[in-house]
């Protein structure tokens, strides 16, 4: 049996640090909603500490992204920022206040901002710009096959047990990352490609001075726009599924002052009531869906299982057709969600909502890196230009949770989930009436 080459150990490395990571790098994502519930606080509370880690971030990604482009270290940037995640959000468990939660999201915000480039940053470095699509591709079926392991696992543990055990699992995924980050060999990192520098005749191109590039790419402009609304509208929608249901359980048994229960309203919740304990019985479908930590793990596991061939054949289809309508299909698709999630109100609806979800985040996985990559080549800042396009798309999904969480207190979840499609379907118009200016970048090889 031939030796296998070095470079393809790094690279099936790398597939495992995308595998391990789907837990880690946006830390407790939608359990934490469920978790807050639980502990009393209301919707429109939660998405403002939600929000505040999102701002964190968004201000940490283009710094952290020229970190990435000038730093050979990318590999300690991915263990450090798993390992920063984890503890933060851990200490969330054993102190659940409004101040200690705020600042647990501002560290994993600003983590989870520095893991984007630099795994983009090593991505680039082991297979260059040619194999760059389909590495793409395995890359986002990794990760979201990390996030069905994770998500069926929170699901099963933290019906069995509570939702401690989403914490334990999440640990576990962490570890795993750090380990697999360091079986890259840092030899096979070929750091000139990987923040975008064409060497023509042995010699390096020039890279433009500064990062003025970064604002007088129009296409890129228009990407960073029509991502900021896509976020926009995308960013709540998952936790409020979640959130939904665990409102609903947690109103369903609240006393009144004749013995009998009462509903809350929309957004509310009574203080100190749990909203996931551990169950001791499985007696129907039914029991799993309201129960609010199996019902959030069923919303990630169906969009994640629905984005392993997505992002495989989206791969392959940006070879061969370019990013333009893998874009288009990705924004059509929230809209679509959102009108289900608001129409029909069921447990039911999670599955085409989720699966909508797949199709969107599956697409936009390969092609947002992928179109930054061409935008910006040989400009030596390709990972400063994807920190600056998820700094502007994380204005929307920062400002998401918080004013999804406000609609839901005023007007219910129903007024929320039309009001994200509605900003969707903004950024669809944008990218459409903008064909002309992106065409370039957005070519097939």
């Amino acid at each position: 049996m031939a030796p296998v080459e070095p470079r393809s150990r790094s690279i099936k490395a790398l597939s495992a640090v995308n595998f391990f990571l789907a837990d880690v790098r946006d830390g407790l994502g939608p359990f934490l909603g469920i978790f807050l519930i639980g502990q009393g606080w209301s919707t429109a509370t939660i998405g403002v500490v939600m929000t505040i880690g999102g701002i964190a971030g968004m201000l940490a990604t283009t710094p952290l992204g020229a970190l990435a482009d000038a730093s050979k270290a990318k590999r300690f940037m991915v263990g450090f920022c798993a390992a920063l995640v984890i503890v933060a959000s851990l200490a969330i468990l054993f102190v659940p206040t409004v101040t200690f939660v705020a600042a647990s999201q501002i560290a994993t915000g600003i983590a989870g901002a520095a893991i984007g480039p630099a795994v983009a940053g090593l991505t680039l470095g082991l297979v260059g710009q040619k194999g760059l699509a389909p590495q793409l591709g395995r890359n986002e079926a990794w990760n979201h096959g990390g996030n069905v392991f994770a998500a069926a696992g929170a699901g099963f543990f933290g019906y069995e047990f509570g939702l401690t055990a989403v914490f334990i699992l999440m640990t576990a995924m962490a570890v795993g990352s750090i380990i697999a980050v360091m079986m890259i060999r840092p030899e096979d990192i070929d750091h000139d490609a990987a923040r975008g520098i064409e060497k023509k005749d042995g010699k390096d191109a020039e890279v433009p001075s500064g990062f003025s590039v970064l604002w007088k790419s129009t296409p890129l402009l228009i990407l960073a726009a029509t991502l900021m609304l896509f976020h926009f509208g995308n960013g709540a929608m998952l936790p409020l599924l979640g959130q939904q249901v665990a409102t609903q359980a947690a109103s369903s048994d609240v006393p009144t002052d004749t013995g009998t229960t009462t509903t809350l309203p929309p957004g509310q919740s009574k203080p100190g009531k749990p909203a996931a304990q551990p169950v001791g019985q499985h007696s129907s479908l039914q029991s799993l869906l309201s129960d609010p930590v199996s019902y959030t793990a069923a919303t990630v596991i169906i969009a994640q299982l629905t984005m392993i061939p997505i992002a495989l054949l989206a791969a392959g289809f940006a070879g061969r057709r370019g990013y333009f309508l893998l874009l288009v299909a990705a924004l059509v698709a929230l809209p679509v969600r959102g009108l289900i999630a608001g129409l029909w109100p069921s447990p039911y609806a999670l599955i085409p909502v989720q699966m909508l979800d797949g199709v969107g985040a599956g697409l936009l996985g390969v092609a947002v890196p992928g179109l930054v990559a061409r935008m910006l080549k040989g400009t030596g800042h390709i990972n400063a230009g994807l920190g600056a396009v998820m700094t502007v798309q994380g204005i929307g999904a920062s400002l998401s949770p918080a004013i999804a969480g406000v609609i839901v207190s005023h007007f219910g979840f129903s007024a929320a989930y039309l009001t994200l499609a509605g900003f969707a379907l903004c950024g669809l118009v944008i990218w459409l009436v903008s064909m002309k200016k992106v065409a370039a970048a957005c070519a097939g090889d």
